[in-house]
């Protein structure tokens, strides 16, 4: 009977021992998991609740925005061949550092389906150094069946350290039949602006 009674007790020690166990880790999750979320990028809202960066208007703004600045970005599209090829819009102010997207759009209106690629171009020069594309259509070639549309984004962000007295970028793409003769890439035209001039 006392041979009973000590196994009995053993075994409850075991069972007390686990359940303190398991409560100690489940309270040990909600600093791991926190520290977990601040490693990848995600913030607790609540228990069972996160955030995505950006998701929210209570994320921190980008501090890397020279909000004192503004740069006019011009949009080219070159056809060379039997397409349609177009800037959504033809310009936009940017903010150097400022995340902006503008949407390209093209047609095949040939009557046989064809695969072409752009080449991007920057002027004044010195901007294709602080013209930093976070996506565009110009990294990939395309096949497109007859009288196919296509809308592509371009996002980019001009760096910060973009020199003062650029105040206009033009962003010219050409965009030719892959398989033919590689054009050149055209030279964009850009009337660089003093600082502290405003442009006509």
């Amino acid at each position: 009977m006392a041979r009973r009674w000590s196994e009995n007790a053993r075994m409850l020690g075991k069972l007390v021992v686990i359940t303190v166990g398991m409560f100690s880790f489940g309270y040990a999750m909600i600093p791991l998991y926190k520290h977990i979320c601040e490693i990848t990028g995600i913030n607790i809202l609540a228990l069972g609740e996160t955030q995505v960066p950006g998701a929210s208007s209570k994320a921190k703004p980008n501090s890397q925005v020279d909000v004192s600045r503004t740069i006019t970005v011009e949009f080219d599209a070159n056809a060379r061949g039997p397409w349609e090829f177009k800037p959504e819009l033809r310009s936009m102010t940017v903010h150097p550092g400022e995340l902006a997207t503008v949407m390209y759009e093209f047609q095949n209106v040939q009557d046989r389906t064809m695969s072409a690629q752009a080449i991007p171009s920057y002027a004044p020069r010195q901007a294709a150094a602080h013209f930093n594309k976070l996506q565009c259509f110009c990294f990939s070639q395309y096949t497109l069946a007859p009288g196919e549309k296509k809308s592509w984004p371009v996002a980019f962000v001009i760096d910060p350290k973009l020199p003062k007295d650029v105040t206009t970028i033009t962003l010219s793409y050409t965009f030719f039949e892959v398989g033919a003769s590689t054009p050149a890439a055209p030279t964009a035209h850009l009337s660089v602006v003093p600082s502290g001039v405003e442009g006509s």
